[in-house]
């Protein structure tokens, strides 16, 4: 094994994707059995996202979710990648972080992004604009103040004040700023466009202000990682989501995965079949042999101290094998159970 990807943290984002043919409640706890699976391979950490208003995402409540994955692991740590920081006042954030912290100690992750709602009918049900998300860095800035006690107000966030949560800056767009500035480790992506990952790693480590959160810069890459036994196996684990991307960018909503067979066998549009297709291109799909040497070029390049894998697709039991290939790849070596 490469010694590269041996110093290489691995971690998982799973976004409790809703599947054909099953309801949304079974994606939810889909999420927490991978956790229970990741655990025992032995991988770093797991986190949930937040998404609203979207069919084929079940997961709308990180904190609740990442509450429910921590009850049901032991070692495993758990987060959010992310909380959509704008969608929320950084106070209920801070005291849900709070408990999450007080109940599951030394395991929990603070991941926060910039996005607003999907849709224009989601901003309005949450109360926010498009351009609430350009007040991220003064949201942040607020947010990691309730945990030290710093708040302007005079009131103060139970139980978060005086505990140390990780925070991390989901980077898209100015992103990879804003975590510089707030002296904040960074998550970026997507493995697909690697020129632009790199500038803006580059760009983080450049201007990274040291601070109590982080005294150097921390890279997380993210993006999809599909290992099986032959490459033909691993490209198919890629084709619900390709789809599924493709059907949101024509028809303006998020679907359920459906099956490969299916995917396979439907017509596209010249549209559809672009998007689709470009879905299934740059993504780090194939053997061990063949995923290994892509992702030891990745770390090599970026420097990243971990990666995050961000892989959906329908076929639960396929995943949970690609997870187990990949284990080996990285000589993970799981806990012990009972």
């Amino acid at each position: 094994m490469s010694s590269v990807i041996a110093g290489t943290r691995f971690s998982v984002l799973d976004r409790s994707r809703t599947r054909e043919g099953h309801e949304a409640p079974e994606a939810l706890r889909d999420t927490i059995r991978l956790a229970q699976d990741l655990e025992r391979l032995g991988y770093h950490r797991i986190w949930v996202s937040e998404h609203h208003g979207v069919p084929g995402v079940a997961g709308s409540a990180p904190t609740v979710l990442a509450a429910a994955v921590a009850a049901a692991t032991r070692t495993i740590r758990v987060g959010t990648g992310g909380v959509m920081l704008p969608n929320h006042q950084p106070l209920v954030v801070a005291e849900q972080f709070g408990v999450l912290e007080s109940l599951f100690p030394g395991r929990i992750d603070m991941g926060l992004g910039r996005s607003v709602g999907f849709t224009d009918g989601v901003r309005k049900a949450l109360g926010r604009d498009k351009d609430v998300a350009d007040d991220f860095a003064t949201q942040l800035d607020e947010l990691l103040g309730w945990f030290r006690g710093t708040s302007p107000t005079g009131a103060h966030a139970r139980p978060a004040e005086g505990l140390a949560v990780p925070p991390f800056v989901l980077a898209m767009g100015e992103g990879a700023t804003i975590a510089a500035r707030a002296g904040l480790p960074m998550v970026i992506g997507d493995l697909r466009n690697r020129e632009k990952m790199l500038r803006g790693i580059d760009h983080y480590r450049a201007t990274f202000r040291p601070s109590v959160w982080a005294r150097e810069p921390y890279v997380v890459v993210s993006g999809t990682v599909a290992v099986a036994a032959s490459p033909a196996k691993a490209r198919r684990l890629l084709l619900p989501e390709a789809w599924s991307m493709a059907y949101s960018r024509t028809h303006g909503t998020f679907p359920p995965l459906p099956p490969a067979e299916r995917v396979e066998a439907l017509a596209m549009t010249a549209k559809e079949r672009g998007f689709y297709e470009s879905g299934l291109s740059g993504q780090l799909a194939g053997t061990e042999e063949e995923v290994a040497h892509e992702l030891e070029t990745v770390i090599k390049e970026s420097g990243a101290q971990e990666v995050l894998v961000t892989t959906s697709t329908y076929d639960r039991d396929a995943l949970l094998d690609s997870y187990r290939r990949l284990a080996g790849v990285a000589g993970l070596t799981g806990v012990a159970t009972g």
